[in-house]
């Protein structure tokens, strides 16, 4: 059960993180504005992989708290 509960935690933080990400390279600095992207294209990636793994494991997506973001639509 710990792990469960520690997955599901980490993918509400990694969503969170995400979403503070995009919000960031809209309002970073022009000097910053690169990593600021760089950094959001990371979590695009990262939250894509493991929706896909879930999927692939069949772990329903709600579960992990990832049902509420789609990548390629809130994180670009």
């Amino acid at each position: 059960m710990s792990m469960e509960l520690y997955v599901r935690d980490l993918c509400t933080l990694l969503k969170e993180n995400a979403l503070e990400a995009k919000e960031e390279s809209r309002t970073a600095p022009e000097a910053q504005r690169a990593f600021a992207l760089g950094r959001l294209m990371a979590f695009h990636e990262v939250i894509s992989l493991m929706q896909q793994q879930a999927q692939a494991f069949g772990i329903s997506l709600e579960e992990l708290g990832l049902d509420t973001i789609r990548p390629e639509k809130d994180l670009v």
